[in-house]
Protein backbone atom coordinates (compact mmCIF):
# COMPACT_ATOMS: atom_id res chain seq x y z
CA UNK A 1 0.00 0.00 0.00
CA UNK A 2 2.74 2.53 1.06
CA UNK A 3 4.86 1.61 -2.35
CA UNK A 4 1.40 2.39 -3.80
CA UNK A 5 1.29 6.19 -2.68
CA UNK A 6 4.86 6.23 -3.58
CA UNK A 7 4.18 5.70 -6.80
CA UNK A 8 1.08 7.95 -7.28
CA UNK A 9 3.30 10.98 -5.44
CA UNK A 10 5.82 10.19 -8.13
CA UNK A 11 3.37 11.07 -10.43
CA UNK A 12 3.01 14.84 -11.31
CA UNK A 13 -0.43 15.06 -13.22
CA UNK A 14 -1.59 12.24 -11.01
CA UNK A 15 -0.41 13.93 -7.69
CA UNK A 16 -1.87 17.04 -8.76
CA UNK A 17 -4.93 15.82 -9.40
CA UNK A 18 -5.20 14.04 -6.21
CA UNK A 19 -4.31 17.36 -4.22
CA UNK A 20 -6.15 19.35 -6.28
CA UNK A 21 -9.17 17.22 -5.05
CA UNK A 22 -8.65 16.74 -1.58
CA UNK A 23 -8.39 21.04 -1.85
CA UNK A 24 -12.24 21.22 -3.05
CA UNK A 25 -13.38 18.93 -0.47
CA UNK A 26 -11.68 20.92 2.39
CA UNK A 27 -13.36 24.00 0.42
CA UNK A 28 -16.51 22.23 0.81
CA UNK A 29 -16.30 21.60 4.04
CA UNK A 30 -15.08 24.87 5.98
CA UNK A 31 -18.16 26.08 3.36
CA UNK A 32 -20.43 23.47 5.44
CA UNK A 33 -20.11 25.90 8.57
CA UNK A 34 -20.66 29.05 7.43
CA UNK A 35 -24.42 29.86 8.68
CA UNK A 36 -26.78 32.12 6.58
CA UNK A 37 -27.32 35.45 7.25
CA UNK A 38 -30.23 36.46 9.69
CA UNK A 39 -30.64 32.58 10.89
CA UNK A 40 -30.48 31.67 14.38
CA UNK A 41 -28.52 28.47 14.17
CA UNK A 42 -29.50 27.81 17.97
CA UNK A 43 -32.98 27.15 16.90
CA UNK A 44 -32.02 23.77 14.76
CA UNK A 45 -29.67 22.39 16.99
CA UNK A 46 -31.69 22.10 19.67
CA UNK A 47 -34.28 20.34 17.76
CA UNK A 48 -31.69 18.23 15.20
CA UNK A 49 -31.82 15.15 17.00
CA UNK A 50 -35.73 14.81 17.17
CA UNK A 51 -36.24 15.82 13.61
CA UNK A 52 -32.94 13.46 12.11
CA UNK A 53 -35.65 10.87 10.69
CA UNK A 54 -37.18 13.43 8.94
CA UNK A 55 -34.60 15.35 7.16
CA UNK A 56 -31.94 13.20 7.95
CA UNK A 57 -31.42 11.85 3.94
CA UNK A 58 -31.47 15.56 3.00
CA UNK A 59 -28.94 16.32 6.23
CA UNK A 60 -26.46 13.52 5.02
CA UNK A 61 -26.51 14.64 1.59
CA UNK A 62 -25.14 18.26 2.67
CA UNK A 63 -22.70 16.71 4.79
CA UNK A 64 -24.44 18.09 7.77
CA UNK A 65 -24.71 21.55 6.42
CA UNK A 66 -28.77 21.48 6.86
CA UNK A 67 -28.69 21.50 10.86
CA UNK A 68 -26.28 24.15 10.34
CA UNK A 69 -28.33 25.92 7.79
CA UNK A 70 -25.06 26.91 5.76
CA UNK A 71 -24.74 28.48 2.52
CA UNK A 72 -24.41 25.13 1.83
CA UNK A 73 -27.54 24.24 3.13
CA UNK A 74 -29.54 22.26 -0.16
CA UNK A 75 -26.10 20.58 -0.85
CA UNK A 76 -26.24 19.14 -4.33
CA UNK A 77 -29.62 17.81 -4.48
CA UNK A 78 -31.43 21.06 -7.01
CA UNK A 79 -28.44 19.73 -9.13
CA UNK A 80 -29.55 16.12 -9.21
CA UNK A 81 -32.88 16.80 -9.45
CA UNK A 82 -32.27 19.62 -12.76
CA UNK A 83 -29.81 16.35 -14.04
CA UNK A 84 -33.14 13.68 -13.48
CA UNK A 85 -35.44 16.32 -15.58
CA UNK A 86 -33.02 16.83 -17.86
CA UNK A 87 -32.45 13.26 -18.88
CA UNK A 88 -36.23 12.03 -18.77
CA UNK A 89 -36.85 14.95 -21.18
CA UNK A 90 -34.00 13.64 -23.30
CA UNK A 91 -35.84 10.26 -24.32
CA UNK A 92 -37.84 11.96 -27.46
CA UNK A 93 -39.76 14.22 -25.08
CA UNK A 94 -38.39 17.01 -25.65
CA UNK A 95 -37.01 16.84 -29.95
CA UNK A 96 -34.09 19.46 -29.36
CA UNK A 97 -32.63 17.63 -26.08
CA UNK A 98 -33.00 13.93 -28.10
CA UNK A 99 -31.33 15.51 -30.63
CA UNK A 100 -28.41 17.03 -28.48
CA UNK A 101 -28.52 13.62 -26.49
CA UNK A 102 -27.16 12.02 -30.74
CA UNK A 103 -24.33 14.66 -30.80
CA UNK A 104 -22.31 13.22 -28.67
CA UNK A 105 -19.59 15.37 -26.78
CA UNK A 106 -20.83 18.47 -28.46
CA UNK A 107 -24.71 17.90 -27.40
CA UNK A 108 -23.64 16.56 -24.24
CA UNK A 109 -22.35 20.18 -23.32
CA UNK A 110 -25.64 21.93 -24.43
CA UNK A 111 -27.48 19.78 -22.26
CA UNK A 112 -24.89 20.16 -19.38
CA UNK A 113 -25.67 24.05 -20.33
CA UNK A 114 -29.46 23.66 -19.66
CA UNK A 115 -28.90 21.06 -16.73
CA UNK A 116 -27.01 24.33 -14.77
CA UNK A 117 -29.70 26.62 -15.73
CA UNK A 118 -32.32 24.27 -14.14
CA UNK A 119 -30.16 24.17 -11.21
CA UNK A 120 -30.02 27.74 -10.41
CA UNK A 121 -33.69 27.84 -11.21
CA UNK A 122 -34.98 24.84 -9.03
CA UNK A 123 -32.28 25.68 -6.63
CA UNK A 124 -34.71 29.22 -5.82
CA UNK A 125 -37.73 27.76 -5.56
CA UNK A 126 -36.46 25.04 -3.25
CA UNK A 127 -34.11 27.88 -1.00
CA UNK A 128 -37.58 29.96 -1.04
CA UNK A 129 -39.45 26.89 0.18
CA UNK A 130 -36.80 25.81 2.33
CA UNK A 131 -36.57 28.82 4.32
CA UNK A 132 -40.00 29.89 4.35
CA UNK A 133 -41.20 26.59 5.76
CA UNK A 134 -38.08 25.88 7.76
CA UNK A 135 -38.82 29.16 9.41
CA UNK A 136 -42.82 28.02 10.15
CA UNK A 137 -41.32 24.39 11.57
CA UNK A 138 -38.41 25.69 13.82
CA UNK A 139 -40.23 29.15 15.39
CA UNK A 140 -37.41 31.75 15.33
CA UNK A 141 -35.04 30.44 13.15
CA UNK A 142 -35.25 34.13 10.48
CA UNK A 143 -34.33 36.85 11.91
CA UNK A 144 -37.16 39.17 11.28
CA UNK A 145 -38.52 37.65 8.66
CA UNK A 146 -39.77 39.88 5.49
CA UNK A 147 -39.90 39.44 2.02
CA UNK A 148 -36.13 41.13 1.74
CA UNK A 149 -35.04 38.69 4.40
CA UNK A 150 -36.29 35.76 2.88
CA UNK A 151 -34.84 36.83 -0.49
CA UNK A 152 -31.53 37.60 0.70
CA UNK A 153 -31.51 33.76 2.13
CA UNK A 154 -32.72 32.38 -0.99
CA UNK A 155 -29.77 33.88 -3.22
CA UNK A 156 -27.43 32.82 -0.88
CA UNK A 157 -28.59 29.14 -0.68
CA UNK A 158 -29.06 29.15 -4.42
CA UNK A 159 -25.43 30.59 -4.91
CA UNK A 160 -24.27 27.94 -2.56
CA UNK A 161 -25.98 24.90 -4.29
CA UNK A 162 -24.41 26.76 -7.40
CA UNK A 163 -21.01 27.12 -6.00
CA UNK A 164 -21.19 23.15 -5.10
CA UNK A 165 -22.15 22.59 -8.90
CA UNK A 166 -19.10 24.23 -10.15
CA UNK A 167 -16.59 22.91 -7.55
CA UNK A 168 -17.96 19.24 -8.60
CA UNK A 169 -17.35 20.03 -12.15
CA UNK A 170 -13.97 21.30 -11.24
CA UNK A 171 -13.33 17.76 -9.71
CA UNK A 172 -14.35 16.04 -12.88
CA UNK A 173 -12.09 17.83 -15.00
CA UNK A 174 -9.30 18.58 -12.81
CA UNK A 175 -9.50 16.01 -10.06
CA UNK A 176 -9.58 12.45 -9.77
CA UNK A 177 -13.47 11.08 -9.73
CA UNK A 178 -17.24 12.52 -10.88
CA UNK A 179 -17.13 15.46 -9.22
CA UNK A 180 -21.10 15.27 -7.86
CA UNK A 181 -20.48 12.04 -6.58
CA UNK A 182 -16.76 12.89 -4.88
CA UNK A 183 -18.85 15.48 -2.79
CA UNK A 184 -22.01 13.65 -1.61
CA UNK A 185 -19.44 11.10 -0.80
CA UNK A 186 -17.42 13.52 1.25
CA UNK A 187 -20.59 14.82 2.61
CA UNK A 188 -21.46 11.36 4.09
CA UNK A 189 -17.93 10.34 5.19
CA UNK A 190 -17.99 13.62 7.33
CA UNK A 191 -21.38 12.32 9.58
CA UNK A 192 -19.18 9.02 10.68
CA UNK A 193 -17.39 10.64 13.63
CA UNK A 194 -21.13 12.12 14.56
CA UNK A 195 -22.08 8.87 14.15
CA UNK A 196 -20.48 6.60 15.98
CA UNK A 197 -20.36 9.42 19.07
CA UNK A 198 -24.29 8.67 18.85
CA UNK A 199 -24.09 4.89 18.77
CA UNK A 200 -21.36 5.22 21.52
CA UNK A 201 -24.01 7.22 24.26
CA UNK A 202 -27.16 5.14 23.13
CA UNK A 203 -25.15 1.66 23.44
CA UNK A 204 -22.74 2.13 25.95
CA UNK A 205 -22.82 4.62 28.10
CA UNK A 206 -24.51 4.01 31.38
CA UNK A 207 -25.87 0.63 29.25
CA UNK A 208 -25.03 -1.01 33.08
CA UNK A 209 -26.34 -4.50 32.85
CA UNK A 210 -26.83 -4.83 28.97
CA UNK A 211 -23.03 -3.18 28.01
CA UNK A 212 -22.55 -7.35 27.04
CA UNK A 213 -25.29 -7.82 24.93
CA UNK A 214 -24.95 -4.68 23.33
CA UNK A 215 -21.06 -5.12 22.63
CA UNK A 216 -22.34 -8.34 20.84
CA UNK A 217 -25.06 -6.93 18.91
CA UNK A 218 -22.74 -4.69 17.29
CA UNK A 219 -20.07 -6.50 16.58
CA UNK A 220 -22.94 -8.70 14.80
CA UNK A 221 -24.01 -5.72 12.85
CA UNK A 222 -20.25 -4.72 11.89
CA UNK A 223 -20.02 -8.34 10.35
CA UNK A 224 -22.68 -7.55 8.53
CA UNK A 225 -21.95 -4.40 7.46
CA UNK A 226 -18.59 -5.98 6.22
CA UNK A 227 -20.05 -8.66 4.43
CA UNK A 228 -22.98 -6.18 2.61
CA UNK A 229 -19.77 -4.02 1.39
CA UNK A 230 -17.85 -7.14 0.18
CA UNK A 231 -21.33 -8.36 -2.28
CA UNK A 232 -21.59 -4.61 -3.61
CA UNK A 233 -17.52 -5.06 -5.11
CA UNK A 234 -18.74 -8.55 -5.98
CA UNK A 235 -21.65 -7.44 -7.81
CA UNK A 236 -20.26 -3.92 -8.80
CA UNK A 237 -16.86 -5.51 -10.70
CA UNK A 238 -19.38 -8.24 -12.34
CA UNK A 239 -19.36 -8.33 -16.19
CA UNK A 240 -21.09 -10.48 -18.74
CA UNK A 241 -18.37 -10.75 -21.61
CA UNK A 242 -19.67 -11.58 -24.90
CA UNK A 243 -17.51 -13.30 -27.58
CA UNK A 244 -17.36 -11.01 -30.61
CA UNK A 245 -15.60 -12.25 -33.60
CA UNK A 246 -13.91 -9.88 -36.58
CA UNK A 247 -14.03 -10.80 -40.14
CA UNK A 248 -10.87 -10.48 -41.65
CA UNK A 249 -10.45 -7.44 -44.56
CA UNK A 250 -8.06 -6.28 -47.27
CA UNK A 251 -7.32 -3.00 -47.33
CA UNK A 252 -4.90 -2.64 -50.02
CA UNK A 253 -2.09 -4.23 -49.39
CA UNK A 254 -2.46 -5.10 -45.63
CA UNK A 255 -5.07 -7.13 -43.74
CA UNK A 256 -7.36 -6.33 -41.00
CA UNK A 257 -8.96 -7.98 -38.64
CA UNK A 258 -9.59 -11.67 -38.11
CA UNK A 259 -9.45 -11.31 -34.01
CA UNK A 260 -11.42 -12.69 -31.49
CA UNK A 261 -12.94 -10.19 -28.30
CA UNK A 262 -15.40 -9.95 -26.41
CA UNK A 263 -17.92 -7.14 -25.92
CA UNK A 264 -18.03 -6.40 -21.25
CA UNK A 265 -21.71 -5.98 -20.49
CA UNK A 266 -21.14 -4.57 -16.52
CA UNK A 267 -23.90 -6.29 -13.97
CA UNK A 268 -24.47 -2.97 -12.85
CA UNK A 269 -23.37 -0.46 -14.98
CA UNK A 270 -25.41 2.59 -13.64
CA UNK A 271 -23.60 2.65 -10.27
CA UNK A 272 -25.22 3.93 -7.91
CA UNK A 273 -26.72 6.86 -9.62
CA UNK A 274 -30.05 4.91 -9.42
CA UNK A 275 -29.87 4.94 -5.39
CA UNK A 276 -29.33 8.75 -5.50
CA UNK A 277 -32.18 9.85 -7.98
CA UNK A 278 -35.10 6.80 -6.23
CA UNK A 279 -33.77 8.75 -2.72
CA UNK A 280 -34.33 12.38 -3.30
CA UNK A 281 -37.68 11.26 -5.14
CA UNK A 282 -39.00 9.30 -2.44
CA UNK A 283 -37.78 12.15 0.40
CA UNK A 284 -39.04 14.86 -1.34
CA UNK A 285 -42.83 14.63 -1.11
CA UNK A 286 -42.44 13.84 2.57
CA UNK A 287 -39.90 17.14 3.32
CA UNK A 288 -42.37 19.15 1.49
CA UNK A 289 -45.79 17.92 3.45
CA UNK A 290 -43.53 18.25 7.15
CA UNK A 291 -44.35 22.12 6.54
CA UNK A 292 -48.30 21.49 6.65
CA UNK A 293 -47.87 19.07 9.62
CA UNK A 294 -51.33 18.39 11.03
CA UNK A 295 -52.97 18.22 8.13
CA UNK A 296 -54.56 14.91 7.22
CA UNK A 297 -53.10 14.26 3.75
CA UNK A 298 -49.21 16.08 4.71
CA UNK A 299 -48.90 13.65 7.87
CA UNK A 300 -50.16 10.27 5.58
CA UNK A 301 -47.77 11.47 3.57
CA UNK A 302 -44.82 11.96 6.12
CA UNK A 303 -45.99 8.64 8.04
CA UNK A 304 -45.52 6.46 4.72
CA UNK A 305 -43.14 7.83 2.13
CA UNK A 306 -40.43 6.41 3.66
CA UNK A 307 -38.18 3.05 2.64
CA UNK A 308 -38.88 1.91 6.66
CA UNK A 309 -42.87 1.65 5.67
CA UNK A 310 -44.21 -0.93 3.21
CA UNK A 311 -45.65 1.63 0.54
CA UNK A 312 -42.26 3.73 0.63
CA UNK A 313 -40.42 0.32 0.29
CA UNK A 314 -42.17 -0.85 -2.72
CA UNK A 315 -42.34 3.09 -4.19
CA UNK A 316 -38.42 2.94 -3.53
CA UNK A 317 -37.58 -0.44 -5.47
CA UNK A 318 -39.87 0.56 -8.36
CA UNK A 319 -37.61 3.81 -8.75
CA UNK A 320 -34.64 1.82 -8.20
CA UNK A 321 -34.72 -0.84 -10.75
CA UNK A 322 -36.57 1.90 -13.08
CA UNK A 323 -34.17 4.50 -13.10
CA UNK A 324 -31.61 1.74 -13.08
CA UNK A 325 -32.79 0.47 -16.37
CA UNK A 326 -33.26 4.32 -17.64
CA UNK A 327 -29.57 5.12 -17.13
CA UNK A 328 -28.21 1.98 -18.41
CA UNK A 329 -30.00 2.26 -21.53
CA UNK A 330 -29.07 6.02 -21.85
CA UNK A 331 -25.19 4.97 -21.81
CA UNK A 332 -25.18 1.63 -24.25
CA UNK A 333 -27.42 1.75 -27.05
CA UNK A 334 -27.90 -1.71 -28.52
CA UNK A 335 -28.69 -0.99 -31.89
CA UNK A 336 -26.20 1.88 -31.83
CA UNK A 337 -23.68 -0.85 -30.82
CA UNK A 338 -24.81 -3.55 -33.42
CA UNK A 339 -24.72 -0.77 -36.34
CA UNK A 340 -21.09 -0.30 -34.99
CA UNK A 341 -19.83 -3.83 -35.03
CA UNK A 342 -21.57 -4.84 -38.58
CA UNK A 343 -19.83 -1.50 -40.13
CA UNK A 344 -16.75 -2.99 -38.94
CA UNK A 345 -17.01 -6.29 -39.89
CA UNK A 346 -17.67 -7.79 -36.30
CA UNK A 347 -20.43 -9.97 -35.31
CA UNK A 348 -21.26 -12.33 -32.15
CA UNK A 349 -20.72 -15.84 -33.04
CA UNK A 350 -24.40 -17.56 -33.61
CA UNK A 351 -26.31 -14.18 -34.56
CA UNK A 352 -26.71 -12.71 -37.37
CA UNK A 353 -25.72 -8.42 -37.58
CA UNK A 354 -28.12 -5.71 -37.64
CA UNK A 355 -31.37 -5.95 -35.90
CA UNK A 356 -30.83 -9.32 -34.70
CA UNK A 357 -27.60 -8.58 -32.84
CA UNK A 358 -29.30 -5.56 -31.16
CA UNK A 359 -32.02 -7.91 -30.38
CA UNK A 360 -29.53 -10.06 -28.80
CA UNK A 361 -27.74 -7.85 -27.15
CA UNK A 362 -31.12 -5.98 -25.37
CA UNK A 363 -32.09 -9.33 -23.56
CA UNK A 364 -29.22 -9.72 -22.31
CA UNK A 365 -28.50 -6.66 -20.97
CA UNK A 366 -32.24 -6.58 -19.58
CA UNK A 367 -31.64 -9.80 -17.93
CA UNK A 368 -27.95 -8.66 -16.47
CA UNK A 369 -29.83 -5.02 -15.79
CA UNK A 370 -33.03 -6.47 -13.76
CA UNK A 371 -30.52 -8.69 -11.47
CA UNK A 372 -28.54 -5.35 -10.74
CA UNK A 373 -31.27 -3.32 -10.11
CA UNK A 374 -32.72 -5.93 -7.52
CA UNK A 375 -29.15 -6.55 -6.02
CA UNK A 376 -29.15 -2.65 -5.37
CA UNK A 377 -32.71 -2.78 -4.33
CA UNK A 378 -31.59 -5.35 -1.66
CA UNK A 379 -28.83 -3.66 -0.80
CA UNK A 380 -30.48 -0.20 0.04
CA UNK A 381 -32.85 -1.38 2.28
CA UNK A 382 -30.89 -4.72 4.24
CA UNK A 383 -28.63 -2.26 6.12
CA UNK A 384 -32.05 -0.32 6.91
CA UNK A 385 -33.79 -3.37 8.47
CA UNK A 386 -30.20 -4.29 10.43
CA UNK A 387 -30.00 -1.09 12.31
CA UNK A 388 -33.58 -1.46 13.11
CA UNK A 389 -32.82 -4.87 14.49
CA UNK A 390 -29.90 -3.08 16.31
CA UNK A 391 -31.70 -0.51 17.50
CA UNK A 392 -29.63 2.55 16.43
CA UNK A 393 -30.70 6.14 17.18
CA UNK A 394 -32.98 7.48 14.32
CA UNK A 395 -30.14 9.73 13.15
CA UNK A 396 -27.60 7.13 12.82
CA UNK A 397 -29.53 4.80 11.10
CA UNK A 398 -27.05 3.01 8.36
CA UNK A 399 -28.94 3.32 5.02
CA UNK A 400 -28.17 1.39 2.24
CA UNK A 401 -27.92 4.56 0.16
CA UNK A 402 -25.33 5.68 1.86
CA UNK A 403 -23.37 2.48 2.06
CA UNK A 404 -23.75 2.24 -1.65
CA UNK A 405 -22.70 5.37 -2.21
CA UNK A 406 -19.12 5.06 -0.12
CA UNK A 407 -18.36 2.06 -1.66
CA UNK A 408 -19.12 2.61 -5.56
CA UNK A 409 -17.90 6.10 -5.48
CA UNK A 410 -14.84 4.44 -3.77
CA UNK A 411 -14.17 1.56 -6.48
CA UNK A 412 -14.48 4.61 -9.29
CA UNK A 413 -12.02 6.77 -7.95
CA UNK A 414 -9.46 3.94 -6.91
CA UNK A 415 -10.36 2.21 -11.25
CA UNK A 416 -9.47 6.03 -12.16
CA UNK A 417 -6.31 5.89 -10.32
CA UNK A 418 -5.48 2.81 -11.27
CA UNK A 419 -5.90 3.52 -14.80
CA UNK A 420 -3.85 6.69 -14.25
CA UNK A 421 -0.32 4.31 -12.69
CA UNK A 422 -0.82 1.60 -15.23
CA UNK A 423 -0.53 4.30 -18.24
CA UNK A 424 2.77 5.48 -16.85
CA UNK A 425 3.49 1.36 -15.87
CA UNK A 426 3.34 1.53 -12.14
CA UNK A 427 1.84 -1.33 -10.46
CA UNK A 428 -1.62 -0.11 -9.20
CA UNK A 429 -3.92 -1.06 -6.29
CA UNK A 430 -4.99 -4.31 -7.60
CA UNK A 431 -2.88 -7.57 -7.57
CA UNK A 432 -3.43 -9.83 -10.90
Amino acid sequence: MFKTISNIMKVDDLRRRILFTLAVLIVYRIGAFIPVPNINTDVLSATDQQNADIFGMMNIFSGGALFQFSIFAMGIMPYITASIIVQLLSMDVVPILAQWAKEGEAGRKKSTQITRYGTVVLGMIQAFGMSIGFNNYFSGLVIDPSFTTYLMIAIVLTAGTAFLMWLGEQITENGIGNGISIIIFAGIVASFPSSSQQIYLKMFKDAGDALFFNIIKLVLLVVAILAIVVGVIFVQQGVRKIPVQYAKRVVGRKMYGGQSTHLPLKVNAAGVIPVIFASSLLYFPSTIAQFWRGNAVADWIMQHFTYQRPLGMVLFVLMIIGFTFFYTFVQFNPMQMADNMKKNGGYIPGVRPGKTTATYLTRVMTRITLSGAIFLSLISLLPVVLSNLADLPNSVRIGGTSLLIVVGVGLDTMKQIEGQLIKRHYKGFINK
